[in-house]
């Protein structure tokens, strides 16, 4: 049997491969387009994402290409009704880093090749069948070539008009937003620019104008235009067209200029109920897509092929038993909800019509954002940080699901070695040293020290609580690794 085809070389697509590869498993990542993304389309690598990143080993190549975001304001013509700072995100990575799409594929696509995987573009999925075990693909090559391939898994990565989930006939439930939108990549001059190392959303009676910093001295910059027919599409916004739209929004005192990218787009709002169905995942924008507000889709996407990558290790590995995949659909698609309403929530708010509902919004935005515990909420809400899996099938006891703070590994990172592997962190080494010789294909074979001495934790790959139970609790503990272990013992 072949390697597992991954369909989609964009960030999540390349995440899921280089996960893969890592941990040694045989992966092939195909593309139909010829060249990967030449736009910066996504900005924002999210705190939980750097994160993640550190077990890639790849954290650094990004941090030296990006931009530090250090706040994010919100405001009223000149006037700033409040600011959120990053620095108090409870993580290493506290602030946003604002790298356009390309660099970010264009790093990834360099991780990726540190293992031997080049991605093979002009090549695309035309037809698909699963077997009890396997999936038979359909591959169509530029120079005509028909090839059929046989893979252990599918993986759907092809965006928001993905030929895997059409395959799966799975309904794509949501709505497009009804008004039309407008982007321009410029550079700014003069001194009514907000600081360069913030994202600025001004909140006017027309509609929202956000500026987003990009590294080079460069900034995005996005608004709402207004509903149009779309049997008459919007012709792409002028230069002109983007300094009218800071003079009437903003309450001017800069210039736009230097363009390099001018658009339009409209804001689907639309998810799958399942990521997965037998032998076939869908991951990022083939599962869900959203609103812009908040720069999350691509985070989100690229934290999907984390939590698939450890769980599809492991069952290939033969570490773990295939029913620890049953947990990947209902852990990412209750995340997808949530950012999904967050996303539609941002871009609701900034979108208000009515004269009174808007005094009353930036009424409210400027007493909230003045307390310390509604800017902490919203910080750590945007970094990520406080995605959780409490009513997944891995969580069991309190605080299970919810993130271990890096800051309280006791070592290495879950998940940075060469095998996805969980942690036993137990103060009576003795007994957890025992434990994980019992289940030698699960655990690492040392435990470490607990934050609290009182708590027995099992922590995933991926640096999430798994089982949180008493200290002397050491037949839940087997039990907990009874359910996914290969040979119960």
């Amino acid at each position: 049997m072949g390697p597992i085809l991954i369909v989609g070389a964009g960030p999540v697509g390349l995440t899921l491969a280089a996960e893969l590869a890592r941990y040694g498993i045989d992966v092939r990542l195909i593309d139909q387009s010829p060249h990967a993304t030449e736009t910066s389309k996504a900005l924002v690598v999210w705190s939980r994402t750097l994160e993640l990143m550190d077990r890639m080993g790849c954290s650094q190549g990004f941090l030296e290409a990006g931009l530090r975001a250090h706040g994010a304001s919100m405001r009223s013509g000149t006037a700033v009704l409040g600011l959120t700072q990053f620095d108090d995100i409870a993580s290493a990575y506290n602030f946003a880093l604002m790298l356009p799409q390309r660099d970010t594929e264009r790093l990834l696509t360099s991780h990726l090749a540190s293992f031997g995987v080049s991605v093979e573009r002009q090549v695309t999925l035309t037809h698909f069948a699963e077997g009890a075990t396997h999936v038979e693909a359909q591959l169509s090559h530029a120079d005509g070539r028909e090839e059929t391939v046989t893979t252990p898994w599918l993986l759907g990565c092809d965006g928001a008009h993905s030929t895997v989930r059409h395959g799966l006939t799975l309904d794509f439930h949501g709505s497009a937003q009804g008004d039309d939108w407008m982007l321009a990549d410029v550079r700014l001059e003069g001194e009514g620019a907000p600081p360069p190392d913030q994202i600025a959303t001004y909140l006017h009676r027309d509609g929202p104008f956000v500026i987003f910093p990009i590294p080079g001295g460069r900034a995005r910059v996005v608004a709402t235009v207004g509903k149009t027919d779309l049997a008459h599409p919007r012709p792409d916004p002028t230069l002109a067209d983007v300094q009218a739209m800071v003079d009437s929004r903003t309450g001017g005192g800069f210039r736009v200029h230097d363009p390099v990218w001018l658009s339009n787009f409209r804001i689907n709002e639309r998810k799958v109920s399942d990521y997965s169905r037998g032998r076939v995942f869908l991951a990022g924008d083939a599962a869900h897509v959203h609103s812009p507000a908040g720069g999350q889709g691509m985070n989100t996407g690229m934290q999907d092929a984390f939590n698939l990558s450890w769980k599809l290790a492991m069952v290939m590995r033969g570490q773990a038993k295939a029913g620890l995949l049953g947990s990947y659909s209902p852990e990412r698609s209750a995340v997808g909800e949530i950012v999904l309403r967050n996303a539609s929530r941002l871009t609701d708010l900034g979108t208000l019509s009515n004269p009174t509902a808007q005094a009353f919004r930036n009424l409210a935005l400027r007493f909230l954002l003045g307390l310390h515990a509604v800017r902490d909420k919203m910080a750590s809400t945007l970094s990520e940080i406080e995605i959780g899996y409490a009513k997944s099938p891995l969580s069991s006891g309190p605080h299970a699901g919810d993130r271990l703070p890096p800051d309280l590994y006791d070592g290495a990172a879950p998940g940075a070695g060469p095998a996805p592997l969980f942690v036993l962190y137990a103060a009576d080494t003795e007994e957890g040293s025992a434990l994980a010789a019992q289940f030698p294909a699960l655990l690492e074979a040392k435990p470490r020290q607990p934050p609290d001495p009182d708590r027995l934790l099992i922590v995933r790959p991926d640096g999430y609580i798994g089982l949180s139970a008493d200290a002397e609790a050491w037949n839940d503990a087997k039990r907990y690794l009874e359910q996914w272990a290969m040979v119960k013992r």
